[in-house]
């Protein structure tokens, strides 16, 4: 034993958690969120053991990601749009969508299962799957129009902390999203319910 006084100091590490899917490095901007959203059930990723993080997300995919996170509720019927087989995996989640307003299609009579969801669409689905509440004063973004169809939606999603845009003052409404972008969408959306 030394005569004299003694410090000891701990310091403690968070340690990364290792990522459950191959393409989701742990210190990535989404790994959070792509760990919360297998945990809830919202997705379970693709073949492989891959998650398909920098994969255009589909307007089926973020609407299925939508009704998961709703807790798979069943529609009272079927949507009407010839683009949705009856006994796809998404027929369910859109039917729901459309009873629940967050989305009337692409017209004609289609949905565009297969078309990538592009940031305004994305944000616009959110604002409408959580009753779109609400918001006041403008999007701070220069290249949202106030009368855009997803202008209202824009503001929520920025005040909310859900999307700070694409840098330089734009909020990019026509880029194409990845899965990463649309889970990372979600789980700032959901994380605190």
């Amino acid at each position: 034993m030394p005569g004299s006084k003694v410090t000891v100091s701990a310091e403690f590490v968070e340690e990364q958690a290792a990522s459950i899917f191959a393409d989701v490095p742990a210190d990535a901007y989404y790994a959070k969120a792509v760990e919360w959203a297998v945990k809830k059930g919202i997705t379970n990723g693709k073949a492989n053991g891959l998650f398909g993080s920098n994969d255009p997300c589909t307007r089926a995919q973020i609407v299925t990601f939508l009704w998961r996170a709703a807790g798979s509720p069943g529609p009272k019927t079927m949507s009407g749009f010839s683009d949705v087989p009856a006994d796809s995996y998404y027929a369910k989640a859109v039917a729901w969508a459309v009873e629940n307003g967050i989305t009337g299609g692409t017209g004609d009579g289609k949905f565009s299962p297969d078309a990538t969801c592009t940031r305004a669409q994305a944000v616009t689905f959110l604002y409408r799957a959580s009753g779109a509440p609400a918001v006041s004063g403008n999007a701070a973004f220069s290249d949202v129009a106030t009368n855009a169809y997803y202008a209202a939606a824009v503001k929520w999603a920025e005040k909310n902390g859900i999307t700070g845009g694409i840098g330089g003052g734009l909020f990019g409404s026509g880029n194409d999203c990845t899965r990463a972008q649309i889970v990372t969408f979600l789980y700032r959306t959901y994380q605190g319910k």
